[in-house]
């Protein structure tokens, strides 16, 4: 089903040069994805102590396009000049559990928005990705199919977080955008399983 992430080679395409200048200046990949999963957690409690403040929302679609570069980045850096490690693997998946908790969970802080809804919407975003990365112990290739995978996710909350920070103000709309989140999140879980079960027979 299509996807954001499959625009991800032509985004690592640009972002080469400047993975081989940080790779010549030490930067390592594990460095790159705690960068990554710091940045929001730091937002993110920015967002939870102060969620009406426009500002905050606006940096939302800001970091998290910053976020899909970095975890592009530790990625080549690990794929392409040797960083690859057990705990590189860990750090990845567990950090894009960690920031996306951390981003989208202050949305239930909202007037208007249905905490119960925020909250499963993140719970089965987490399991977007576990359903991914089981796929792999199903003997197939981790699992990135849509319609709602990170990139897309990011793409939609970004959307929330500008409009918030634009100055429309909170309300019910944002629990029918989080409602269709968890929709389309749970398709994407039943679209990898449904892939993955398919390349292993």
């Amino acid at each position: 089903m299509p996807s954001i992430y499959q625009l991800k080679p032509a985004f690592q395409g640009l972002l080469r040069p400047l993975v081989h200048t940080l790779a010549k200046a030490g930067v390592t990949a594990n460095q790159v994805t705690v960068l990554a999963a710091g940045l929001s957690v730091l937002l993110g409690l920015g967002l939870a102590i102060w969620p009406m403040c426009r500002l905050l929302w606006l940096l939302l679609p800001l970091l998290l396009f910053i976020r899909m570069a970095l975890n592009a980045i530790d990625g080549m850096l690990a794929r392409e000049h040797n960083m690859k490690s057990p705990l590189g693997a860990f750090l990845n998946e567990l950090g894009d559990v960690v920031s996306d908790a951390a981003l989208y969970l202050p949305i239930a802080l909202l007037p208007g928005a249905s905490s119960w809804l925020a909250v499963l919407a993140v719970i089965a975003a987490i399991l977007t990705e576990f359903t991914g990365v089981v796929a792999l112990q199903a003997g197939a290739s981790r699992r990135y199919d849509g319609p709602l995978g990170k990139s897309d996710r990011a793409f939609v909350y970004g959307a929330m977080g500008l409009a918030l920070g634009l100055g429309l103000m909170p309300g019910e709309w944002i629990s029918v955008v989080l409602a269709l989140v968890l929709l389309l999140s749970l398709v994407t879980v039943l679209n990898r399983l449904r892939q993955a079960l398919s390349v292993r027979s």
